[in-house]
């Protein structure tokens, strides 16, 4: 028997931290972190070193599986499989077009480089524009936010906190979450470090979460972050704190925005935001005053109505303090590839180029709303949804309106899963096809590479071989498209390649692409640039400096005017709707939030042992005053109820709520092929969502996941 150590590197959150694998004849046998890693120096967190568990589950999925008439699954082989499924959806082109063939992809897809420049060349192929994604249940309007600032979605700013003084964050707690949209593994200790040398962290949230309760914690009302910035833009323009030289030179539109400003101040807003007038005003005058100061949201401030307005002022407050593009602000991250540009010629860099056929959404980075996926399903006419891919993703437990989802996929001529289990979206499958782990592929981080706080790059190898019968979603795809007779191509040389009978594979295409970028060998001319064989010299991945270039804004904004639009029609359109905002209905006067668990991760490692241990059981956060208001005790089994649907779901009493605020964390209530996770109970949060795409957030189709009205009492007869 033969035992080695592989290095790779985590691919379930944004940290990217190493990994140390313990390998024997093939299989592994045990995950550590890397201590010779140089961003993660030997941290990662548990979800990480659970993926050994996942890796070696029982419960995966190994080989092709067809659902039989009796609802049942069956083995079959990948050619038969292959072959049903291009027959079937073949079939489907022919009489309906290609228009009503659709794919939606969870978030570990955006974690391989192979997996969505293949999903996309499928879709492009088929000519359709049904394609959705989680990330309308996650960050799809900071895309949109860009696109409207700086013409280009995917040029989103990353705080700068080894540099700044001043921290304040939205909606974000990177202690559980270790950080979104910002690649940072060791989180904690540049947070902490801001405080060290006598800054401050100042975290914005309705609920004291494990990040606020380190730092400074600024209770907000749910889904008031806007009317908060708002404010604080209020505060900073009346009373002359803003940089005029930095909003002559970076902006447009700036004296727009002061005047939608004007009628927000914080003595109008407070009973909105959550925050009292004094406490605006001080944060408004310490954000101006302070020499290097950023804002940060994430998560908490994407699902509510107004989340691309919320994501666009984060913005706004950072330039117009003279914090854009600066040290110790927000920068614009490079990458050793030419990630814009790629991303442009893929034709994945879009906001707005089309507009869903349900509710006239714009697209974000080629995906609709996986909000109006259920009405395309069952809505008549041209461009109806008739088959659907899946992969990676469960959307039956992620998006809105489970009920209306779960009958709209049964209408289906064709369902197909590509995944590690039989999920609950899976159950309802015609086909499920194993996926690999990412410790059974090669992967390179291609849409992270702008995200690193250090500009830094890496490369790994497979650890292990595929278990099974377990395929990448690229040969998945490759192997379909062949079969369908479609000719894939993200890129000119591919599709080239593809009229020629060859069909180049990702490893090929990424060292095209690193060897002809900004830090690339070009192929031998330049003697210390980046190839495909250098990093795979180096297992711990190279770091390429010490921070983020500044001074980069002007030249990779896309307006023509080469300015930040700080007061695009849509934007002004958005604050004239919050101004009108109608009260919430009666009888629901508390206000639902999310909240993330350090061992769970979304819908899909419930079924591991480690994260499972000690009896974990989903519960509803609620305050003291609240539970004893509404006659509940900890540990009391309750109905939440909404205007939209009901779970019943034990509270937890804490004085980490604020009053009038309840927290359920979502990813939760499995009904699928997982045993642990089935038997670990609890309900799908998002039954309380409104499933109406009317009710989708409009400038990037957000789901409304956030401040959802409900109300919560004792189930009868319950006890603690």
């Amino acid at each position: 028997m033969r035992t080695m150590q592989v290095h790779t590197y985590c691919r379930i959150c944004e940290p990217l931290c190493g990994l140390e694998a313990t390998v024997r004849d093939g299989e592994l046998l045990q995950i550590r972190p890397d201590r010779e890693h140089p961003l993660s120096k030997g941290f990662a967190c548990p979800k990480g070193i659970a993926m050994a568990e996942v890796q070696n589950d029982p419960d995966r999925v190994l080989h092709p599986l067809r659902r039989r008439p009796d609802g049942e699954f069956e083995r079959v082989s990948w050619d038969e499989a292959l072959g049903d499924i291009a027959r079937r959806l073949n079939a489907i082109r022919r009489e309906h077009g290609g228009s009503s063939i659709g794919w939606y992809f969870g978030n570990p897809a955006t974690f391989s480089y192979s997996h969505p420049l293949w999903m996309n060349s499928f879709m492009a192929a088929l000519k359709s524009p049904h394609v959705y994604s989680a990330g309308s249940q996650d960050v799809n309007n900071r895309f949109a936010a860009s696109a409207l600032l700086y013409g280009a979605p995917v040029l989103v700013p990353i705080p700068d906190l080894k540099r700044t003084d001043l921290l304040l964050m939205l909606g974000a707690n990177p202690l559980v979450s270790h950080g979104s949209l910002i690649t940072a593994p060791r989180i904690r200790e540049d947070l902490s470090a801001i405080v060290r040398r006598g800054g401050r962290v100042v975290v914005a949230d309705p609920r004291r979460t494990e990040t606020a309760r380190a730092y400074e914690h600024l209770p907000v009302a749910p889904d008031g972050d806007a009317w908060l910035l708002l404010s604080l833009l209020h505060v900073i323009f009346a009373e002359g704190l803003e940089d005029a030289a930095a909003c002559a030179g970076q902006a447009s539109g700036t004296d727009r925005l002061r005047s939608l400003a004007e009628g927000f101040a914080p003595e109008d807003t407070e009973a909105r935001s959550g925050v009292p007038a004094e406490d605006a005003r001080r944060l408004a005058r310490d954000l101006a005053g302070a020499g290097r100061a950023v804002v940060y949201g994430r998560t908490g401030t994407c699902l509510g109505r107004h989340g691309t307005l919320t994501a666009f002022l984060i913005d706004a407050v950072t330039l117009v303090t003279g914090n854009l593009d600066r040290p110790g602000g927000a920068l614009f991250g490079a990458a050793p590839l030419r990630v814009d540009e790629i991303l442009r010629m893929s034709g994945l860099a879009t906001y707005g180029r089309t507009r869903s056929r349900v509710g006239g959404y714009p697209d974000v980075l080629g995906t609709f709303p996986a909000g109006v996926m259920a009405e395309e399903i069952t809505t008549p006419g041209p461009g109806r949804l008739r088959a659907l891919m899946v992969s990676a993703g469960n959307p039956l437990l992620s998006v809105p309106g489970e009920t209306a989802l779960g009958e709209a996929m049964d209408e289906l001529d064709l369902l197909v899963c590509i995944d590690l289990y039989v999920s609950d979206t899976g159950r309802k499958a015609d086909y499920v096809l194993p996926a690999t782990t990412f410790l059974e592929r090669e992967d390179f981080p291609l849409p992270f590479l702008q995200n690193h706080l250090t500009p830094y790059v890496t490369w790994t190898e497979a650890v292990v071989p595929p278990r099974g019968e377990a395929r990448q979603e690229w040969e998945i795809i490759e192997g379909l498209a062949r079969r369908m007779g479609l000719g894939l191509g993200a890129f000119g040389v591919q599709r080239l390649a593809h009229r020629l009978g060859v069909r180049p594979s990702p490893r090929f295409l990424v060292d095209a692409l690193i060897r002809t970028g900004p830090a690339g060998d070009w192929y031998g001319l330049r003697r210390r640039g980046l190839s495909l064989r250098r990093l795979r010299k180096a297992p711990h991945g190279i770091v390429l400096g010490d921070h983020q270039r500044t001074g980069t804004l002007r030249r990779r904004i896309v307006h023509k005017d080469k300015r930040v639009h700080l007061a695009p029609p849509e934007i002004v359109a958005e604050v004239e709707r919050l101004a009108a905002a109608a009260e919430p209905p009666d009888g629901f006067p508390l206000r639902l939030i999310g909240l993330r668990e350090i061992r769970s991760h979304n819908s899909w490692m419930h079924n591991s042992p480690a994260l499972m241990r000690g009896g974990r059981a989903q519960a509803a956060r609620i305050s003291p005053k609240d539970a004893a208001e509404y006659g509940i005790a900890d540990g009391t089994l309750c109905r939440i109820t909404s205007p939209h649907g009901s779970i019943e779901i034990p509270a937890r009493v804490t004085d980490e709520m604020t009053e009038g605020t309840v927290a359920v964390p979502h990813g939760w209530g499995h009904r699928g092929g997982w045993r642990r996770a089935n038997e670990a109970g609890g309900a799908n949060v998002n039954v309380l969502a409104s499933p109406d795409p009317a009710d989708l957030e409009r400038l990037a189709g957000m789901a409304w996941l956030n401040a959802v009205p409900i109300r919560i009492a004792p189930l009868e007869g319950a006890g603690a």
